[in-house]
């Protein structure tokens, strides 16, 4: 925390909405504006009777869906106590007299939500839209329009120096004066949500890609702060140099100096920030509430709020959080550990506090035994998952095609997945008339059946419907000119990229704390230091954004080398996931190189410490991916080829195992030597590789994607590699046909692929 940062400390809370609250608007010196999702606009003052306090003065009813951004017009003759401009889900801008809470103008002109309300200099109201336009309104009526961006505008801010600024959907941020754009910011990767003025250097914006970017108004970009784990919705900065960010993460986050020095935690995610001009800081909550924080100690709440405010963070944590699928506050107290047991090693989890702790029934001495803390490990995938830190019943990998990445469709039970394959392949940039196989994906997936088709949707941009099978077409094609396969050869990689960093600092520090207790491996475990710097290793990790340019201390191997080294090979798991993420990261996987390079090849040797008989599944499971996230780098290509025979000797149990994930990790690790072993022309390493993945596309049992997986390594060496008459002769062909007979299409289609290779021959 900087030496001249306050940290800042609730003053109070302000009650009233009833759903959450989307926008804040500073109105003169201390005045709030508020707009929400229950349709209002609500005008809060400072309470006379307490200066710490607010009262709510103003409710302004008319719109009739959510209300987002809003505007303050200063008191004159018109508007006596000042006036707002408000703009909402329903397409409409209004103007609201504050001396009688009435709507004064109800302006009609966007086609699609309303994103941004602000006014210029000579006292116009201008608004941005999802309709990728700003509008100029002047007395209720609109004096000008221009299509500003090419994707939906999410933001508009007036400067000080009269220019106005847009945020788009497109990534970037333009600086207009009137309708001419003057620059076109370009640098963030995803949505720009929010822009803020940084007074007297240029323009803030907050992005959907994490971070937080400060510009000059040449375009100039000069900083990038990046700390949320999520979606960025909006960003503000006061004359004290101090900058506010509010996230999907649940978090605000105060910066000063381009560094973080503040997070403050909220009951879910935080839609808008503002500052007073006193310094006071105002959050708008998904849970209803604004909240002002200072850094003045006279207007700091008192003890009971600050406490009040503590148990609402841990009842929102505690009826969030899930351990194996199960949120936590549907778990049964310590008062069901009264009732005995069925059979020895029933196992029970309860709850204790915020957390799952789990208890095995023990017949001889007739008690429950505490096993100990539940973690999301790496086998617990049976809860809701999380996309850009919003939670969805499913998200799939979806691999549209050959040397594209994979990509990730989220989709919630109840959804309509006509609606939701639209949109997203929208948003992904991708032909609408991957529709229909989207929603049979969708459907195939989910369980779903007897879902009627739906013909009514119509391109944005062409106002063309898109062909799905069935549906009467006004165009025939002829028979292809030759055969196109649909799923090989595979060019790309896969990768596991995500880690659940909580859990697995967790799983350690639990492995840690019982080998300092122990004498005889006190020595083994880490101490104060090199725990400190383990988390900062994971903090590195995190950061993702910044794996281009971040990097790792010389020492943070010599931590891993130790727990890789010397912990018992039971409390691996947890290291192997660290060194999974390591190796994903560019610098990380130099420093395991470099080590290997000397002499000292640390990975081989522990996982054949992890694997031999009887190897624990979670270290299976780990140590897989750990191997199949090398294929990301070059520099690890020499090592993959060298220990190519030892390392899918090491895992061909994984073929067999009972954890469909092992098996999963395995044949991603098949599917990358497959690609590797084709660019390399290796025709021994491609042999060993097809009799693993025949393996596994024979074996019926196997999950979908498992078999899938193996199939287009098979059918790439089989097109691209040296061993297609190895194949055959191994009967491929009945491998073909079984595939082929599959309902899964995809199973069945690439059965197809290798079927004609087959008669190719």
């Amino acid at each position: 925390m900087g030496a001249d940062f306050e940290p800042y400390r609730l003053r109070c809370e302000l009650r009233g909405h009833e759903e959450d609250v989307r926008g804040i608007c500073i109105c003169g010196d201390s005045s709030i504006a508020t707009g929400s999702r229950d349709k209002t606009v609500r005008f809060w003052r400072v309470d006379e009777t307490e200066k710490s306090r607010y009262t709510l003065s103003k409710t302004m009813v008319g719109h009739n869906s959510f209300v987002g951004p809003l505007a303050w017009i200063p008191a004159n003759e018109r508007f006596p106590e000042g006036g707002i401009v408000s703009g909402g889900m329903d397409t409409y801008v209004f103007v609201w007299d504050l001396s009688t809470a009435q709507a004064i103008q109800t302006m009609k002109g966007h086609q699609l939500q309303v994103t941004g309300v602000t006014l210029d200099d000579q006292g116009d109201i201008l608004s941005s839209s999802i309709d990728c336009t700003v509008r100029r309104w002047r007395n209720g009526d609109t004096v000008e329009s221009w299509p500003a961006h090419q994707a939906p505008i999410q933001a508009i801010l007036k400067l000080p120096s009269g220019e106005v600024a847009t945020g788009s959907t497109d990534t970037t941020v333009k600086l207009w004066r009137g309708s001419k754009c003057l620059h076109t910011f370009i640098g963030h990767t995803d949505t720009v949500r929010g822009l803020g003025v940084m007074p007297n250097v240029g323009i803030l914006s907050a992005s959907h890609d994490g971070s937080i970017r400060l510009w000059a108004l040449s375009g100039e970009p000069l900083v990038e702060m990046v700390g949320h784990t999520s979606l960025v919705y909006c960003v503000a900065a006061h004359s004290s140099g101090v900058i506010a960010s509010g996230s999907e993460d649940r978090y605000t986050k105060l910066w000063r100096d381009a560094a973080c020095v503040q997070s403050i935690e909220h009951p879910g995610c935080v839609w808008d920030v503002k500052f007073l001009p006193n310094g006071d800081l105002v959050t708008a909550c998904s849970d209803g509430v604004i909240r002002i924080w200072t850094t003045d100690a006279d207007r700091m709440a008192g003890t009971p709020e600050l406490d009040a405010f503590e148990a609402q963070l841990s009842f929102y944590k505690s009826n969030t959080k899930t351990v194996g699928g199960i949120k936590v506050s549907e778990l049964p107290g310590l008062d069901a550990l009264q009732q005995p047991g069925t059979k020895n090693g029933q196992t029970k989890v309860i709850r204790e506090g915020d957390t799952g702790v789990a208890y095995s029934w023990n017949s001889a001495d007739y008690k429950w035994d505490k096993i100990g803390e539940i973690v999301d490990g790496p086998d617990d995938l049976q809860g809701r998952k999380k996309l850009d830190g919003v939670a969805y019943d499913y998200v799939f990998d979806v691999d549209i095609e050959d040397g594209e990445p994979i990509r990730k469709l989220p989709y919630n039970r109840g959804d309509n997945p006509y609606f939701v394959a639209e949109q997203w392949l929208l948003k992904e940039g991708l032909p609408l008339t991957y529709k229909e196989q989207i929603v049979q994906f969708i459907l195939k997936n989910t369980g779903q059946a007897n879902v009627a088709l739906d013909y009514s949707f119509a391109d944005p941009y062409t106002g063309a419907n898109a062909y799905m099978p069935g549906q009467p077409s006004s165009f025939t094609s002829g028979p292809p000119e030759k055969y196109n396969f649909k799923y090989i050869p595979k060019r790309g990689m896969l990768y596991f990229d995500t880690a659940q960093f909580d859990g697995i600092l967790r799983k350690i520090a639990e492995f840690n704390n019982a080998m300092a207790s122990d004498e005889g491996q006190r020595l083994l475990s880490l101490n104060d230091a090199e725990s400190m710097r383990l988390n900062a290793i994971v903090a590195i990790l995190k950061d993702t954004s910044h794996y281009h340019t971040s990097a790792f201390a010389d020492t943070d191997m010599n931590i891993l080398i130790k727990m890789l080294t010397s912990w018992p090979v039971q409390m691996l798991f947890p290291v192997f996931d660290v060194v999974k993420m390591m190796i994903y990261h560019p610098h990380g996987a130099n420093l395991f190189v470099n080590c290997l390079q000397s002499g000292n090849d640390i990975l081989m040797d522990t996982f054949r410490r992890a694997t031999a008989a009887p190897a624990l599944a979670a270290n299976q499971l780990t140590s897989i991916r750990a191997v199949v996230n090398a294929f990301r780098q070059t520099c690890f290509r020499t090592w993959l080829v060298h220990h190519r025979s030892e390392i899918l000797d090491l895992f061909s149990e994984c073929c067999s195992s009972s954890n469909k994930n092992i098996r999963l990790s395995y044949s991603t690790l098949i599917l990358n030597y497959t690609v590797l072993l084709i660019d390399s022309k290796d025709e021994d390493g491609q042999q060993q590789v097809l009799s693993a993945a025949m393996e596994l596309g024979d074996a019926q049992e196997h999950d979908v994607d498992v078999r899938f997986r193996a199939l287009v390594a098979i059918g790439s060496l089989m097109l691209d590699g040296l061993v297609k008459h190895q194949a055959i002769q191994l009967d491929v062909k009945s491998i073909a046909e079984s595939a082929k007979s599959s309902k899964e299409a995809k199973i069945a289609e690439v059965g197809a692929d290798i079927e004609h290779l087959i008669k190719s021959v």
